[in-house]
């Protein structure tokens, strides 16, 4: 009798256990695609914003930080340029350029707030034609390094 009962007492555990086990493979299998999801929603994007320095970049990148979906925003002061990471479920492009003009600063779509604008520190008010978007390389026209 002791016998059945410890045979049927091991019976059970071994099924309790491999029922355990599927259900957790189910689980990671369900976590890994919902990972994937993640993943290809998000979007990657760069465009041009006026801006002078290191206090025009902390605003800018917190401009953009703000808007729902924002991975992250790494603003060039050389040149002009944004790079921002964002899940495109949650937001858009231009969602992303009017957040930084509502901060005072002009995009390559949006113009900056002229009220914005104003209430920015001196040493942040840009001229409004400088070029955006910069490649980063030397201007064919430069001729500082010739010697003539």
């Amino acid at each position: 009798m002791k016998k059945v009962i410890l045979s049927v007492a091991v019976v059970m555990a071994i099924g309790l256990t491999s029922c355990k086990n599927e259900t957790k493979q189910e689980k990671e299998s369900t976590e890994t695609k919902t990972e994937v999801s993640k993943d290809m929603a998000m979007a990657d994007i760069s465009f041009g914003v006026r801006g002078n320095c290191g206090m025009c970049k902390k605003t800018i990148e917190k401009a953009v930080n703000k808007v729902e979906g924002v991975a992250s925003a790494n603003w060039d002061v050389d040149k002009k340029k944004i790079d921002v990471s964002f899940d495109d479920s949650k937001t858009d492009e231009m969602a992303i350029h009017n957040a930084i003009a509502a901060s005072g600063y002009d995009t390559e779509k949006v113009a900056g707030s002229e009220e914005a604008y104003s209430n920015l520190p001196g040493c942040c008010k840009y001229e409004h034609d400088m070029v955006m978007n910069q490649s980063g390389d030397k201007n064919e026209e430069d001729h500082s390094d010739n010697d003539h």
